[in-house]
């Protein structure tokens, strides 16, 4: 027979079915044996009589243990007693390989957890993650599509900083020093010259010294850049593309979303137009809920969560003081002390999940941010360049696709958001 997923198999709902993949639990006794199925698309309970099967189908089902990989035969019945409704009552089976001892049992540590990750990704709820990511990463390339947004490919080796000095990996290049990158957005730039609108998914990395449960040092940042775009269209296009994957991944994974107790509704109302405040306001509605913070200091977690209790959508947070922010923001022509900047804040206490900004344009005020912050302006001559020959106004922002992972899947940590999370202690497995 031909095989199919489980998925299909309880779709068809009846008859007899061919299924493959590996055991996610088992039970037996001497004339029964109930092993539950996995495969990438579900579960389903298998039911093996003993008096039903061949005396090879018998013996291989007494072998079975968890994560053995096997290939079943048999009738597809409802059972509302199953795990998933359904059961496979089996007249054939055939065990592709018996798996040792699986080391992970029940109520394991979160770091033993960490130490056999390329086992655990198979759990039911990270693989749920993964095909919620995936959509997600379908939907944003649908998006910049629809957008007449061009996907480009950035360096991730690199020779200058984009976000800072002290969060930068340092490679040995040949007989030379260089950069693992922190964003590709200065090589987008450079790009909206020949295509005006351009977008990039790759990889970023930070050499952030934390511990928190929303920091990694290796993550997926999309980035998006257009030119002619003012800071007024960046905030409108960012609430689009957040509400875009939001209605995606609600009408494309909802079961998905279910199982890791994410009512789909909540993301489905996810739709513009999104509240939006300036960072002096921000502080102002901290001060009446008690919470005093000098003007010129970033939000921390603890701030931004407490603003997201007055907001059931992401909050857009703009105009930051200068000197907290990168050189390359524009001042806010109406205040100085500002730039026009926007942090996006994800409901429900999952923090920033992007970053943008209009980008200055002017040659001269980026080389004296450069020299302020101690940058040796030789490194970027070439992204002066831009400024130098046809510069035009335009705008990015950058997002980070395990951010965005780990609040609309409810995850409690970002390291759930990616398959082999890379902290400042974890680099294996």
């Amino acid at each position: 027979m031909k095989f199919i997923s489980i998925s299909d198999a309880i779709k068809q709902g009846k008859g007899i079915v061919a299924l493959r993949g590996w055991c996610y639990r088992e039970r037996k006794s001497s004339a029964r044996a109930f092993v539950v199925l996995r495969d990438d698309t579900n579960i389903i309970q298998c039911v093996i009589e003993k008096a039903n099967v061949g005396v090879e189908t018998w013996e291989a089902a007494e072998k079975i243990c968890i994560e053995s990989s096997l290939c079943v035969e048999g009738e597809i019945v409802l059972d509302e007693r199953a795990p998933t409704g359904y059961e496979v009552r089996v007249s054939k089976m055939e065990l592709i390989h018996i798996a040792e001892r699986f080391p992970i049992t029940k109520d394991q540590s979160t770091e033993f957890l960490l130490d056999v990750r390329h086992l655990w990704i198979r759990s039911r709820e990270l693989t749920n993650v993964w095909k919620i990511k995936a959509q997600i990463l379908v939907a944003a390339r649908d998006f910049f599509s629809k957008k007449q947004y061009y996907e480009v490919t950035p360096p991730i080796i690199t020779g200058s900083s984009c976000e800072g000095g002290s969060t930068l990996f340092k490679i040995n290049y040949f007989d030379d020093e260089a950069f693992l990158s922190q964003s590709a957005q200065l090589y987008l730039e450079a790009m909206i010259y020949s295509l005006k609108r351009v977008y990039a998914l790759t990889p970023s990395f930070r050499a952030e010294p934390s511990k928190t449960n929303r920091h990694l040092t290796e993550y997926w940042h999309l980035e998006g850049e257009e030119a002619f775009m003012n800071f007024e269209q960046l905030l409108q296009l960012e609430q689009e593309l957040v509400s875009h994957i939001c209605q995606w991944v609600g009408t494309h994974c909802a079961e998905e979303l279910k199982i890791l107790g994410r009512n789909p509704e909540d993301v489905l109302k996810i739709k513009p137009p999104f509240p939006c405040i300036t960072y002096d306001e921000a502080l102002e509605l901290l001060h009446k809920d008690g919470i005093d913070i000098t003007w010129g200091k970033d939000l921390r977690t603890v701030e931004e969560e407490a603003l997201m209790k007055h907001y059931d959508k992401p909050l857009l947070v703009t105009r930051y003081p200068k000197e907290i922010k990168a050189f390359y923001m524009k001042d806010d022509p109406a205040d100085s002390r500002v730039v026009l900047c926007c942090d996006m804040i994800a409901p429900e206490g999952y923090g920033e999940i992007i970053g943008s900004s209009e980008r200055e344009t002017d040659v001269n005020i980026l080389i004296n941010k450069l020299q302020a912050t101690g940058e040796k302006v030789e490194n970027y001559n070439w992204y002066l360049d831009l400024r130098r020959y046809g510069s035009v106004q335009h705008s990015g922002f950058g997002l980070g696709i395990e951010r965005i992972v780990r609040w609309i899947c409810k995850l409690e940590t970002i390291r759930d958001a990616i398959p082999f999370p890379r902290t400042i202690k974890r680099m294996i497995p």
